[in-house]
């Protein structure tokens, strides 16, 4: 069961929540749709469940227009954010209500009923809450109540929108692994809602980062961490450092270093701007000719990583490294040592001289070489 999203255009007055997004979605997979408040994600979100619709595009579903059938009968099981479970009712009560509200000719009987509630809540692990009301369970055991209501009409597809973002940070972690398990064990197609980009790159198979109305790339997590194949996407996805640098006969300059790599074949001389991340970034004691002359000035440690504060004088900003946190500490890493700072590898975006933005075409990924004496690490 392939879904194919093709060019969907929806505007809410001024405001352009998709612009041309065009998507497929294979049968099985798990695909999260990742990106700021505002980027489009819910809005597509809500047109696959039927909920809204655009002003122009196409959605189908093995080649069935899907835009042409009613919410009921698409298939879709839906799960919001704030569980939308009805307070009045029992646990049993809100699992059962979509199957009680079918038309008479396609609604279970009774008792098939009551098997089905009794097996989900034994899938979503509440056996024995049959009989509580939403206002006697914690916010994990609602949204898991709220998933067993999507699953009870056995949907084909499986839609979430930002279903853990009221929850505490432990209960997320929990209940995001059990999802996976579930997705998996069931063999649904899921599409996922979230701007937490750690959700999305644990839970999906592949991710979607959207940004402004737009797709700016779909990858799988190791992908989009990776290899971004935007600005956008680096800044977004994880922690980044951002270098002004030159582009001169084919080679990168950046502060008081040129980096000796293979020539940017096709690239023009001038400005650009560089992507590396704080992992990618090595640090020896030596004063090496190759690399930036850096002071430490503060160490972070959170858990078992140590982020580094680098003020490095050449390019005028700091820069941030990540160690292990053994490793800092073995290191005896303390503020106002200084280091040389050499970048393992840079993404390249050239600046077009006549619209001032990043050429993304012109994307190169920049491996410097520094010679044997680069080779020098703390021991």
């Amino acid at each position: 069961m392939t879904i194919d999203i093709a060019n969907l255009h929806r505007r809410f007055a001024d405001f352009r929540a998709l612009d041309d997004v065009s998507l497929t979605i294979a049968p099985g997979e798990f695909v999260a749709l990742l990106g700021p408040s505002g980027s489009g994600k819910t809005t597509l979100l809500r047109i696959l469940a039927g909920l809204d619709f655009p002003d122009a595009g196409s959605v189908t579903r093995d080649g069935r227009d899907l835009l042409g059938i009613s919410a009921r009968e698409r298939g879709v099981g839906m799960v919001f954010q704030h569980y939308a479970l009805f307070r009045h009712m029992t646990v049993f009560d809100n699992i059962a209500f979509g199957l009680r509200v079918r038309p008479r000719a396609k609604r279970p009987s009774r008792a098939e009923i009551a098997d089905r509630v009794e097996k989900l809540l034994k899938r979503v692990q509440l056996e024995g809450f049959a009989n509580r009301y939403p206002a006697q369970l914690s916010g994990g055991q609602r949204q898991r109540v709220a998933l067993a209501r999507a699953l009870a009409t056995e949907p084909d597809v499986l839609l979430l929108d930002e279903p853990f973002g009221a929850l505490d940070a432990q209960v997320r972690i929990a209940l995001r692994r059990w999802l996976r398990h579930l997705h998996e064990e069931l063999g649904l197609t899921t599409v996922f809602v979230t701007h937490d980009q750690e959700e999305a790159l644990e839970l999906a198979d592949r991710v979607v980062v959207m940004n402004l109305g737009k797709i700016e790339q779909v990858g799988t997590p190791d992908e989009i961490y990776q290899q971004p194949a935007t600005p956008f996407v680096f800044e977004f996805i994880g922690k980044v450092n951002k270098v002004p640098v030159r582009i001169s006969g084919g080679r990168v300059h950046a502060g008081d270093q040129r980096f000796d790599a293979d020539p940017l074949d096709g690239v023009a001389d001038g400005t650009a701007v560089a992507y590396v991340r704080p992992e990618h970034l090595a640090l020896t004691p030596a004063a090496l000719e190759s690399g930036w002359k850096a002071t430490l000035r503060h160490v972070y440690l959170s858990g078992s990583v140590a982020h580094l504060e680098l003020d490095v004088p050449a390019l005028g900003q700091t820069l941030e490294a990540e160690l292990g946190g053994d490793e800092a500490q073995r290191r005896s890493l303390t503020t106002g040592v200084t280091v040389t700072v050499q970048p393992r590898h840079l993404t390249v975006f050239p600046i077009d001289s006549k619209t001032g933005k990043p050429d993304l075409q012109r994307r190169r990924v920049v491996h410097p070489r520094y010679g044997q004496a680069a080779i020098a690490r703390w021991r």
